[in-house]
């Protein structure tokens, strides 16, 4: 009641008894009670909002200046850099924020993962999260097209005729997408459109979305305990602090040092190398001169090396489609009631490990060009990648002994048929040291469950620790 009284005076108690800023602030802000055993991981959802906050405003300078026209766009940039007051700045702070933004997504998840914030009754907070992704991975593309350099031009052209790879409509979307025959005006305009607007509106929605669902269940934390459950008379959890003054402090602190790495990019080494802003990309696009290299930017890397691993490009944009429709089913893949890694089995701490690895080498793989020893690189981390998700519902529950060979035996059989077919096409020393690898993977890590203690579990405190 005394919250509702010191509202209700002056100006801003007038506003908030006709629109409720105030309690709203309170309730998702000073009254929202999170974990006290927050830790480092947590930096990463207040520096998502930050970047995101940081995109917008950049993109609405760089929209100023840019002409969404195929034989000016290139020049625009280039005035942006040159002559724009500060332009050079706002563009830096444009290009790297985008890659900055992937690498706390990228960041973010593996908190999930680690942590189990997908797990019930957070569902729908991942499922959010994962459209989420999903638009920014749209966003981010429609943006890498607007600088109509070479690699811009003929990155779009190599994901779009992945379009053109789907039964019976493919030819016919991918045209739909271009809006011409070939990547042209049509589809610079209206990429610039979906970049500016479209895209961006949705992914605040699903931002407040994902926000609405974090707030109504609670956040997880490091330990795994729902801190809903200990309440004190008044209904405050135990375990909980309010968010203000004790997260807001430590998210200022997380921003200071967030900004100051930043900064040192934007002004030292924007282009990073040619991983942020690709070399190819300062010279104007030719639809006559194909690049010596095509790869998209970073952080869709890992998934064109899936796409390249399997010669035949219908199943490899399969295989790079379920790679990321697979994030949607995690929640109902591992079934397991305990969230944190801190008690999980030594076998899932391996399994993360290994993913993560996978996944890093696959964004590697993805810039190199194709070799025979690079392509089945691509082809066996592909494989543990899927393996992963496959392993984390074998070790959601205890499996019995006569489960357990079946269900190995299946996943050697299918390794084994799909090696067979390539023998014909593929180098017998690469692959025989890659099956073999892989074989000996899986054995291990179906197998220790029956003959070793690696898979034992620690028990999970009631409270907080």
């Amino acid at each position: 009641m005394s919250n509702n009284t010191e509202s209700t005076s002056g100006v801003i108690g007038w506003i908030d008894a006709r629109l409720p800023i105030l309690s709203f602030i309170k309730n998702h802000l000073t009254n929202y009670y999170a974990p006290k055993n927050f830790n480092f991981w947590y930096f990463f959802g207040s520096l998502a909002f930050l970047v995101l906050f940081l995109q917008i405003v950049t993109g609405i300078f760089l929209a100023m200046h840019y002409k969404p026209d195929a034989q000016m766009a290139f020049d625009s940039v280039e005035f942006i850099m040159r002559d724009v007051n500060m332009g050079w700045l706002i563009r830096y702070m444009h290009s790297t924020g985008a890659s900055a933004f992937f690498i706390i997504i990228y960041l973010h998840m593996f908190r999930a993962l680690m942590y189990g914030s997908f797990k019930k009754p957070r569902e729908l907070i991942w499922l959010f999260g994962v459209f989420i992704y999903l638009a920014l991975m749209a966003e981010a593309f429609m943006g890498y097209l607007l600088p109509w350099g070479q690699m811009s031009f003929w990155g779009a052209q190599v994901i779009i005729n992945l379009f053109s790879t789907i039964p019976f409509i493919g030819e016919d979307l991918a045209i739909w997408i271009r809006g011409d025959f070939a990547i042209s005006d049509p589809t610079l305009t209206r990429f610039f459109a979906l970049h500016i607007v479209a895209v961006p509106m949705l992914l605040l929605l699903l931002v407040l979305l994902h926000l609405a669902a974090l707030h109504t269940v609670g956040s997880n934390n490091p330990d795994g305990v729902e801190i809903k459950d200990h309440k004190d008379k008044n209904g405050v959890p135990l375990d909980g602090v309010p968010f203000h003054p004790y997260y807001t402090i430590k998210d200022m602190v997380g921003i200071g040092v967030f900004l100051f790495i930043f900064s040192i990019v934007v002004f030292y080494a924007p282009e990073m190398g040619g991983y942020f802003l690709e070399h190819a990309n300062f010279v104007p696009a030719n639809a006559l001169v194909t690049p010596e290299h095509i790869a998209p930017v970073w952080y869709f890397t890992p998934f064109y090396s899936i796409l390249r691993a399997i010669p035949d490009p219908q199943f490899g944009a399969l295989a790079m489609l379920l790679s990321i429709i697979v994030l949607f089913f995690l929640p109902w893949i591992d079934t397991n009631p305990i969230k944190s890694i801190r008690y999980r089995s030594t076998l899932f701490k391996v399994n993360l490990f290994i993913f993560v690895i996978a996944f890093m080498i696959l964004g590697w793989l993805g810039v190199k060009a194709v070799t025979p020893l690079y392509s089945e690189l691509a082809l066996r981390f592909s494989q543990v990648y899927f393996l992963f998700f496959i392993l984390l519902y074998f070790y959601s529950s205890s499996r019995n002994k006569i489960f357990t060979y079946i269900f190995t035996a299946t996943i050697l059989g299918i390794i084994f048929i799909y090696d067979f077919f390539r023998l014909a096409g593929a180098d017998l020393t690469y692959l025989s040291v890659g099956f073999l690898s892989l074989v000996l993977y899986v054995i291990f890590m179906f197998m220790s469950p029956i003959f070793t203690k690696l898979n034992s579990e620690k028990q999970v405190p009631s409270r907080v620790t």
